[in-house]
């Protein structure tokens, strides 16, 4: 297909950037696609080198960090935290540790702004922003220049840089979102998510309460900077809990009633609970309402 690097001939050679000298290696199509499964998941991290460019090293995942007891840590921080929309602080604090913080979901939609967004490192996405996750596009706000530039030359290193395209795109995008709220309120995406974000809420309660067999967190406020009044936190996940007497596993209780939801162990929690996305289409999320309700 035009635009699509082709895959060498199997068994053809090339040469091997990434080893002494451009040492050749055989690329096969199996050997492609199995190194890229070993790296599926693996944490990487730009290790400044000695001399000449950082290298690549892999971090080993220590689960939660309220458990964890050591030093040379990155502590992943992510506030409102997915699936349950917490509001989440790092809880480590050593001088050779790191704090990263994910605040893809720091957004009036979703949660009241509380105060100022002011880490070291805080990392933000055009997904949860304004739904544009085709663009593939996201940023970070650093603090310090020295770790700003190494993660550029990882990013330019391990993608080949970011689209031009998604830039203009964001860039626009971000724009009309910035500059509707100096006119005409009809166009200012968080109150429209917001609103919509509510009705959704209301909608997936009234369904719990009415079927009896499921519960949900209660519901949070706060005051906003951003909207100067207290509003109620909007998670863009909803953290389901099946009451059920004799049901272990909620996601596999709802797929028996066509209902595909993620199962709380797959996040570290119990497997009586579910992680239910509030941000389907439209008509998706209706389905759901409607089976939700069925449930008895």
């Amino acid at each position: 297909r035009r635009g699509r690097r082709r895959l060498p001939p199997r068994g053809r050679h090339r040469r091997h950037p990434a080893l002494p000298g451009g040492h050749v290696r055989p690329i096969s199509r199996r050997r492609r696609t199995s190194r890229r499964r070993r790296l599926a998941g693996a944490l990487l991290l730009v290790v400044p080198a000695a001399d000449g460019p950082p290298a690549l090293g892999v971090l080993r995942w220590a689960g939660d960090a309220n458990a964890f007891d050591g030093d040379g840590h990155i502590e992943l921080v992510c506030s409102p935290n997915n699936p349950d929309g917490a509001i989440r602080e790092a809880v480590l604090n050593s001088e050779s540790g790191k704090a990263i913080h994910d605040l893809v979901y720091y957004w009036p939609q979703y949660t009241p702004i509380a105060g100022a967004a002011a880490h070291d490192v805080m990392l933000f996405t055009m997904s949860k922003i304004t739904g544009h996750a085709g663009a593939r596009l996201g940023w970070a706000l650093v603090k310090d220049r020295d770790v700003a530039k190494k993660m550029v030359y990882f990013v330019d290193r391990s993608t080949i840089g970011v689209s031009k395209d998604s830039q203009l795109r964001a860039a626009k995008i971000l724009a009309v979102v910035s500059d509707a709220y100096g006119d005409d309120a009809r166009l200012r995406l968080f109150d429209f998510a917001r609103r919509r974000m509510r009705e959704r809420w209301r909608a997936l309660r009234a369904a719990v309460a009415a079927t009896g067999a499921f519960s949900l967190p209660e519901e949070t406020a706060g005051y906003c900077n951003f909207t100067k009044q207290t509003v109620a936190a909007y998670p863009a996940f909803a953290w389901l809990r099946c009451e059920k007497d004799g049901v272990e596993d909620c996601a596999e209780f709802l797929r028996g009633h066509s209902i595909v939801a993620r199962g709380g162990e797959q996040f570290g929690g119990d497997a009586r609970c579910v992680r239910v996305n509030m941000m389907d289409t439209d008509g998706v999320f209706d389905v759901l309402i409607q089976r939700l309700s069925s449930v008895t």
